[in-house]
């Protein structure tokens, strides 16, 4: 049960701190927070053996038009 309130804390505290968050699992054994904050999005996955991976992507703040639309499906279509 301890593994478990890794979780359950990590999600009281975003809950406290109004920080919102959506919950989804990629991996077999491992339940995903999904955080966006202002130039920011923080994916914490919690392991089924108790550990825990934090991966931070950040934004350069550079917004861009339409046309990175294709450049999108260039890059990483099939």
């Amino acid at each position: 049960m301890a593994k478990l309130s890794k979780l359950t804390d990590f999600l009281d505290r975003l809950d406290e701190a109004e920080i919102h968050y959506h919950l989804s699992s990629l991996r077999e054994g491992a339940v995903m927070a999904e955080i966006t904050v202002p130039n920011e999005r923080w994916e914490v996955e919690f392991m089924a053996d108790g550990s825990v991976e934090v991966e931070i992507f950040k934004s350069d703040g550079e917004i861009h038009d339409k046309s990175m639309i294709e450049e999108l499906f260039e890059r990483h279509g099939d």
